[in-house]
Formats: structure tokens, C-alpha cells, sequence
């Protein structure tokens, strides 16, 4: 079993269980570095759920009991976290905010870094050049980054569109959508109803939806096709952008190197159109 599929598999279990074991369902997942080194009476003061509530729902999920469901978490962490790039933290000597604000900002992409199955980004890669479209998702920041990912999609040749907040609420620019576009939506905290009910929607619809997000059990999930978690700490009560920005531009990168020609060709017609309606104007 591979660690994303022990996520998998309590995500999957997730609505189904008892309002008790799902607060131990959102331990395991946010916390997983850590149930290695945690036993079930830890597990239990941290969730506030008997020690039996946590062996139930380590047997619900797939497992004998807490103690295999530990072991499996600790072999497969190890063998997720081999090879990963991990990005030293900047000494802080001088306790100011600007290097206290980048090593939290560090901290989110080498934590992302790791949360990140290659293996689902590059489903959701996938999914992304065989679209006839994509259409982005999301309110707050989250609208400016769904903007920001539709844009770049833009420049390696990929029809991409962002949802606008105006007029019309999301639900009726969704009523638009067709069985070969894809949805990506950006759902961080506090979670936006108008981007989940897109989601379900789509998932209604049989429309692949790629939901970028901060937790494998944030509300968006339960009807997303791949997921892909970004840690966005921040000193402040807003979501940081810096691991987000890093997953935007490793989704554009990858798309277009995976459809190489047809990113050289939109190069070739932007630079075009450049020389020919603004050149006289430099």
C-alpha cells in the first residue's frame, strides 16, 4: 500500500464515519509526519476520541488496529520522502519579520513538496492537455490565483478560463461546461460555498475537477477527481501564496513540456502579433 493510497482510503471512509472518528480522520491526515512517533493514548488527547474510538477507526479504514495502521504510516512516509528536495531555512539572527515571514514561507514548500504524489500531478497534468478547456475556480486570493493559472495556461497554448464573481454566481457559468473540459478550483480557508457547490456540480455532471487546497479533507475534496494539497501558513490570518505559486508555475511548466510543439507554436504567435501591432508603437 502506497502512502497516498492510505490517504486514499480514509478519505474514502470519511463520510461514513462517526462524528467522533472523523476528528481522528483529520488528525491522521494533516498530521501524518507525526503518527509515527505517537501512540494511541497521544492520538487520543489530541482528538479528544477514546483510545477505542481510535482503534475503530484505524479497523474502518482497512486495518487490524492502530498499531499496523502506524507501522504501514511509518514505512510508506519514508519511502514518499526519499529523494525529495528539501530547501535549508534561513538563520534568524536578527528575529526580524522579513526572514521569519520566508521561513514560513519555506516551510510551506518543502512541506508541499513532500505532500505532493508525483504520481497524482501528473494525473492531473494529464487531464489538463486533454481537456477542450479549462476553466478556473476560486473566491478572495484564491480568485486572483485562479486568474494567475488560467493566464499562464493561456501562454503555452492551453484554452484556459477563469470564473469571474460579477453578474452571474459560479453555478451559472458552470452551466456551460461540457464533458471534455476540466475544472480546477482553489479552495483555501474560509472555504468558499460557491466554489464547493462548482464541485459538485461538476462531479454531478462527470466532469473531471483538479481542487488545489490546503488539507485531503478540506470540504472541496469529496468531489474532486485528483487532489493536490499546498501548505499556505501564515503569520497573518490570510493564506500564504508562495507554495501555490510554485505548484501554478510547475502546472503550466509541465503542461507545456509535455505538448512542446503546441507551446512553441502559441510562442510564435504571441511574439507575431507583438511585432506586428506594437512594434510601431515602442
Amino acid at each position: 500500500m502506497r502512502y497516498l493510497d492510505i490517504k486514499t482510503k480514509i478519505q474514502n471512509n470519511y463520510q461514513a464515519l462517526p462524528k467522533n472518528q472523523r476528528k481522528v480522520a483529520d488528525f491522521f491526515i494533516e498530521n501524518f509526519d507525526k503518527i509515527p512517533f505517537l501512540s494511541v493514548q497521544n492520538v487520543s488527547l489530541e482528538t479528544d476520541a477514546s483510545v477505542a474510538s481510535v482503534v475503530r477507526f484505524a479497523q474502518r479504514v482497512g486495518f487490524s488496529g492502530f498499531s499496523e495502521m502506524r507501522v504501514k504510516i511509518a514505512d510508506e512516509l519514508q519511502n514518499h520522502l526519499e529523494g525529495k528536495s528539501i530547501f535549508p531555512l534561513l538563520e534568524n539572527l536578527d528575529d526580524d519579520t522579513l526572514t521569519s515571514v520566508a521561513n514560513t514561507d519555506i516551510k510551506n514548500i518543502n512541506d508541499t513538496l513532500a505532500l505532493i504524489d508525483r504520481a497524482n500531478f501528473h494525473k492531473a497534468i494529464d487531464l489538463i492537455n486533454r481537456a477542450n478547456r479549462v476553466y478556473t475556480a476560486g473566491l478572495g486570493i484564491s480568485f486572483l490565483l485562479s486568474q494567475i493559472l488560467a493566464y499562464q495556461l493561456n501562454q503555452v497554448g492551453i484554452n484556459a478560463f477563469a470564473f469571474r464573481k460579477g453578474s452571474s454566481l459560479f453555478l451559472e457559468q458552470a452551466l456551460f461546461l461540457e464533458n471534455d473540459d476540466i475544472v480546477i478550483t482553489f479552495s483555501f480557508p474560509p472555504y468558499s460555498a460557491e466554489t464547493i457547490d462548482v464541485a459538485k456540480y461538476a462531479k454531478e455532471e462527470n466532469i473531471p475537477l483538479i481542487a488545489i487546497t490546503n488539507r485531503e479533507a478540506s470540504p472541496i475534496t469529496f468531489y474532486s477527481t485528483v487532489n493536490l494539497v499546498v501548505k499556505s501558513e501564515n503569520m497573518l490570518y490570510t493564506n500564504s501564496f508562495a507554495a501555490i505559486s510554485v505548484l501554478i508555475n510547475a502546472i503550466s511548466t509541465e503542461s507545456a513540456l509535455r505538448e512542446r510543439p503546441r507551446a512553441e507554436a502559441m510562442l510564435k504567435n504571441l511574439n507575431r502579433l507583438t511585432e506586428k501591432y506594437y512594434s510601431n508603437n515602442s
